[in-house]
This record gives structure tokens, C-alpha cells and sequence, in this order.
């Protein structure tokens, strides 16, 4: 462990750090470990991913499995902070699987469907 001393704005504090690498149990990072095991998701064929750009609620799930989709076109729609975020299709094709449905929660980068 070792001590500093800052400054901030005029007032003068000690700190003290402790290398965390040396202590054997890290509950910060068994948590992290624990949340990032428990977002992946595997999809079941091939295609191209569409992923969650944002950590957020799924409001509505605008396709359907076999449905025609052209690049661009909005998939889902993801709230975050109050703010409704379009999922956009990443290419053309067809709707083989959605994970997600209307109502979950989602983390960034969690697949939410695929296109073939």
C-alpha cells in the first residue's frame, strides 16, 4: 500500500493505494467476470449478427422471423435514458432468428437477431 498526498483546489488529502493485483479476492472484478458471462448470447446459424449498440430496454421488435429486410431499414427499437434508439439493419436479407423480444433488457454488444 502506499500513501500519497494531493491537492485539490487548495485543500490538501491523503490517499492511500492499494495494488489490487495483490489481493487474491477482487469482488469488482468477479462481478464484471460474472455480468460479461452471462451476456453471451450464440446464435444458432449463420448469417450476419446484429448486435445492441447500447445498454438499454427493448420497446418493440418492428420484424418477424422470415421477413424481407433491406439495409438501413429499422429492425427494433432500443430505450436508453429515456431516449428511443432505432436498431437499423446492416445489410439485406431475411430475418432468420430474433433473440430478444419486447420488454428485455439488453447490454452493449449482446445479439439480438440474425439475417441471412
Amino acid at each position: 500500500m502506499k500513501i500519497y498526498k494531493i491537492k485539490v483546489n487548495g485543500k490538501t488529502y491523503r490517499v492511500e493505494l492499494e495494488n489490487i493485483e495483490e489481493v487474491s479476492s477482487d469482488p469488482v472484478k468477479e462481478t464484471v467476470e460474472t455480468k460479461k458471462s452471462e451476456t453471451k448470447t450464440v446464435s444458432s446459424g449463420e448469417g450476419t449478427p446484429v448486435l445492441a449498440p447500447i445498454q438499454g430496454n427493448v420497446l418493440d421488435v418492428k420484424v418477424t422471423v422470415g421477413k424481407q429486410v433491406k439495409k438501413g431499414d429499422c429492425l427494433l427499437i432500443i430505450e436508453a435514458m429515456k431516449l428511443e434508439n432505432e436498431v437499423l439493419a446492416p445489410c439485406d436479407g431475411v430475418v432468420s432468428e430474433i433473440i430478444v423480444t419486447k420488454g428485455k433488457t439488453v447490454s452493449t454488444k449482446e445479439l439480438l437477431l440474425t439475417i441471412k
